[in-house]
Formats: C-alpha cells, sequence, structure tokens
C-alpha cells in the first residue's frame, strides 16, 4: 500500500471517527432533551451511545498512534544523542505494536464471545456483537499501523528523531 495510499486511509478514519463522536454527542443532547422536558427517552441511546464511544476510543488509538500524537514524556528523549534516540524509537514502535496486538487480541475474543452468547440491547433488543466487531477492528487497524511504524516509513516524523514537535 502507498504511502498516500496509507494517509488517505487514516484520514477517512479520523473524519469516521470525528462523525461518531459527533453522533455520541447529539445521542447524549437528545436524550437528556427528553428525559427532562418531556418525561420521556429514546430506546437505547444509553447503549448507542456507549459502544460507540468504544468504536471511537479504539480506532482513536490506533490514528494517535499512527499520527505519533500522543502524550509524550521527553526528560529521556532529551538527554539522548540521535542515534538512541532512532534506538528508543524503534523500540517505543515495538512496544506499541505489542501492546495493540495483545489487546486487539482480547478484543477479537470478546466479540467472539458476545456474538456467540447472543447478547442484546436493552430495549430494542438489537445484538452488541456489531458493535464490538468494529471496536476490535480499530484495534486491529491500529497493530497494522504500529507495524507500518515499525517497519516502514510512516506516521508523522519531524527532523528523523521520531517525535513530533
Amino acid at each position: 500500500m502507498k504511502k498516500c495510499g496509507l494517509q488517505r486511509l487514516v484520514a477517512i478514519s479520523e473524519r469516521m471517527t470525528g462523525l461518531l463522536l459527533g453522533l455520541v454527542a447529539f445521542l447524549t443532547f437528545v436524550s437528556v432533551v427528553l428525559r427532562y422536558f418531556f418525561a420521556t427517552s429514546l430506546p437505547d441511546a444509553y447503549d448507542f451511545s456507549r459502544n460507540l464511544l468504544g468504536i471511537l476510543i479504539f480506532w482513536g488509538i490506533a490514528i494517535t498512534s499512527f499520527r505519533r500524537r500522543h502524550i509524550t514524556v521527553d526528560l529521556l528523549w532529551n538527554a539522548l544523542s540521535p542515534r538512541a534516540r532512532r534506538g528508543l524509537g524503534r523500540f517505543d514502535d515495538a512496544l506499541l505494536a505489542a501492546a495493540l496486538a495483545a489487546l486487539a487480541a482480547s478484543a477479537v475474543w470478546k466479540a467472539r464471545d458476545t456474538w456467540a452468547s447472543g447478547e442484546s440491547t436493552y430495549d430494542l433488543n438489537l445484538p452488541v456483537w456489531p458493535f464490538e466487531t468494529l471496536a476490535a477492528l480499530g484495534l486491529v487497524f491500529g497493530v497494522l499501523l504500529a507495524l507500518v511504524l515499525l517497519f516502514g516509513r510512516g506516521g508523522e516524523e519531524t527532523d528523523g528523531d521520531k517525535r513530533p514537535q
């Protein structure tokens, strides 16, 4: 996959995550308005919001890691030579890939177990496994992006030190 194609895929994922965040905010707003002013509620608004929030968090982890926009502490980083920084950056990428792989495996197993159990939402009796599967796919996407960082050139790098300014 070309770098521009990968960047495009990440940008599309960012937009979809943003739309999901807007949908969660909208569902919460409508639910509160209906509850306080009309003494009613949207069926499964809480379940939809909760599940959509899980999806956008896991996809957000993937995107944030690839863009290297996560929270960092640069105390050690600033004290290292450029060569040591590259080594630490590679270690960081390997640790990220391993941690995301473990989390993704756990999420995939959870989605599989939810599918097998037939768990559904409270009001509308909708299956929960599609939400958990989309969340797990976000983590799998994160593993793939972490592997691109580890073995290829990707993310947003500055002056070769693999840390954003």
